[in-house]
This record gives C-alpha cells, sequence and structure tokens, in this order.
C-alpha cells in the first residue's frame, strides 16, 4: 500500500503543479513554508463494526387463498360470478345441474325406508321368538336367529342413514358458495363445462391481510425466526415507502431446484394487489471497516481525494477508493487510509500539499 500511495501522491503532485501553471498564477513556485494556513475542521479515520444488509425478493400474496370445488358431478348450467367480484361468506359463485345429484338422494332416502320396515318386520319376529322360547316352543337357536336378523336390521338402517346425510350434503354442493368474505381472483371453468369432485372451480381470496413471500438462500434462513421484525418495500408503490412487516411462517423444507425457503411475512395495515414484487432486508454478519465522513471525499477528473492532516499540521491530498455510504453521512473507505488519520471535512475541494492547517475543532 506504501508504494502505491506513493506513487498516487507523486500523481497528484504533478496534477497540481500543472493546474497552477496552465492558470497563470505563481504557487507553485512557492515553498510549502510560504503558504497561508487554512482554518479547517478534521474527522478521524474509524474503523466501525457493522453488518452488511441482505437484500431479499419476493412476491405479495392474500392471507387466504382458495380454489373452491365441489363433490357433485355434472355439467355447470349458471356462473354468478366474475374475476374482481367481491363476495361475502355463503354467496353462491355457480350452479351445477342438480338432476344428478338429487337422483342419489332420491335413492337414499328409498334405501332408508327399506330398511326401516325391514327392521320394523325383524324386531316383532324377534320379540315373537322371545315369547315362543319362553313357552319353551322355539330352540335356543331360532331365538339366535332372529336376534341377529333384528340386530343386522337396525344396523342396515343406520347405513341407510349416513347414505342420506351424505346425500344430501353433496346435493346441497350443486350450489357452489364461497368460502370466506374476499373477492374472486378468476373463473376456472366455462358454462358447460363439466364440473367433478376435485376440480378447481373459482379461485377466491381474502381482501383482509396481505403478506409477501421472500425466497431465502439456506446461508441466510437462520437469520430470521418467527415474530421478527423487517423492513419491506414495494417496487411499484414507492409511494408507501418502507412497511415494517412480521415474519408469520417460515416454510421448514427447502425447495430441492433452488436450495431456497419461503418466509412468509405479514404486511399489516396494507391493501395490496397480488402478485405485486418486493423486497425486503435482513441483518447480515458483522463485519469491520474504516469509515470517514462524507464530506471528507471529492471527485476530480475520476478521481476520489481526501486531504489528511499529517503530523507535521500540513496537508497531503490522498487518493482513495470509497464503498457505499453506511447512512446520510459517513461512507466506507476501501483503500487509501490508515485508521487514525486525520482527514479534513470542511474543504469545498484540495488544497497544495505542504499548506498548513490550523484545525478549528
Amino acid at each position: 500500500m506504501n508504494t502505491r500511495r506513493s506513487l498516487l501522491s507523486a500523481l497528484l503532485s504533478i496534477t497540481l503543479l500543472i493546474s497552477a501553471s496552465g492558470c497563470g498564477h505563481h504557487d507553485a513556485e512557492q515553498s510549502p513554508a510560504s503558504f497561508e494556513p487554512v482554518a479547517v475542521t478534521t474527522a478521524t479515520v474509524e474503523r466501525a463494526t457493522e453488518s452488511r444488509a441482505i437484500e431479499v425478493r419476493g412476491t405479495v400474496h392474500a392471507n387466504r387463498v382458495a380454489d373452491v370445488s365441489s363433490r357433485a358431478t355434472g355439467p355447470v348450467v349458471a356462473i354468478n360470478v366474475a374475476a374482481g367480484s367481491p363476495v361475502t361468506k355463503g354467496q353462491s359463485l355457480l350452479q351445477i345441474q342438480p338432476e344428478t345429484t338429487e337422483g342419489q338422494l332420491a335413492q337414499a332416502t328409498g334405501a332408508l325406508s327399506q330398511a326401516r320396515a325391514a327392521l320394523a318386520l325383524a324386531e316383532r319376529n324377534f320379540h315373537r321368538f322371545e315369547a315362543l322360547h319362553d313357552e319353551d316352543a322355539a330352540s335356543d337357536l331360532e331365538l339366535d336367529m332372529a336376534r341377529m336378523e333384528f340386530e343386522r336390521a337396525q344396523g342396515a338402517v343406520k347405513q341407510a342413514e349416513g347414505a342420506v346425510q351424505a346425500a344430501t350434503s353433496v346435493a346441497g354442493e350443486s350450489v357452489v358458495r364461497a368460502p370466506f368474505d374476499g373477492r374472486v381472483v378468476d373463473t376456472l371453468v366455462e358454462v358447460g363445462d363439466l364440473a367433478a369432485p376435485g376440480r378447481p372451480l373459482v379461485r377466491v381470496e381474502s381482501t383482509g391481510g396481505r403478506q409477501i413471500w421472500l425466497t431465502v438462500r439456506e446461508a441466510d434462513i437462520d437469520r430470521l425466526k418467527i415474530g421478527q421484525t423487517i423492513v419491506v418495500t414495494i417496487d411499484a408503490r414507492s409511494d408507501l415507502g418502507t412497511i415494517d412487516g412480521t415474519v408469520a411462517e417460515i416454510v421448514p423444507s427447502a425447495d430441492t431446484a433452488t436450495h431456497t425457503f419461503t418466509v412468509k411475512v405479514g404486511l399489516p395495515g396494507t391493501s395490496l394487489r397480488t402478485g405485486l414484487s418486493g423486497r425486503a432486508r435482513i441483518t447480515g454478519e458483522l463485519t469491520e471497516r474504516l469509515v470517514i465522513p462524507a464530506s471528507a471525499a471529492h471527485r476530480r477528473g475520476g478521481l476520489e481525494l481526501v486531504v489528511v492532516r499529517s503530523d507535521d499540521g500540513t496537508a497531503r491530498t490522498r487518493a482513495v477508493t470509497t464503498g457505499r455510504r453506511l447512512d446520510g453521512s459517513r461512507v466506507e473507505v476501501l483503500s487509501g487510509l490508515d485508521e487514525g488519520e486525520q482527514v479534513v471535512i470542511d474543504l469545498p475541494g484540495p488544497v497544495a500539499d505542504g499548506t498548513p492547517l490550523e484545525v478549528t475543532r
């Protein structure tokens, strides 16, 4: 670094000398002792330990999303909503032709009536054999057979009642209803399409509450925990500024293709369109870096320059390489300075090397 610093200092001296002679001044002929002292304010090059923020990206999702389907089978005969329609819980979304489910219900109801009639007969027959058995007119086997038929008839009735309940439930699903208050995202069928169990018919999302699902590298997932607050920005909504999000869920398994985890962060008090892109900053590893006030650095002809107050109290112009701003007033120094050196922070630009510097504060 010393060799590089010497070369840069020589280059700067030549540049300053040429600039002075080109302007027609006699400063280049002056000795350092002839320079007028300059009152300045200095700051110390410090070593700061800070964490570098890690930026992760994600997409806005609704808190609840449902692909509504039905257990009823039949053609769709009416669609009562369109994409974007607001809906309330229980509101009709579409109608499936009811004849099939109504027929199944009728069959189940008929089977229940038959089972109840058989139960009534089996019960009377069982009581007859009980009376005959008491008079020793029927054997134990005959009584046991009558009891078995009676209990079998009871079971058949319960089975038929269950079939009626199931058929009634399926018949009720010929009208597909909204599972919660929200908004229709899309209708996934057209009139005439066949609805079948498990086939999505309408997609509904909740309008209250939003989340951003972040994609986090496996190396960074341990930096997050449930309930942690992180700062989120939405790319297309700069007017919102930063949003304080709360980590609501961390999917425990990583995507095997990308080796990333999904982290769901709640965005309270926001009403955003789903699908918008956004980003969040999470705390990274602690690193040490040299920092100076941003006002100490001057850009001249593609170079970044600072004025250093040397041990003898005179100015030395130094070329440096700076990194990112840590905040509004400090900048990271990558090369050109050492910890503990004094830099001038209130000059409009570099001064000639050797200029006496009087520190005012």
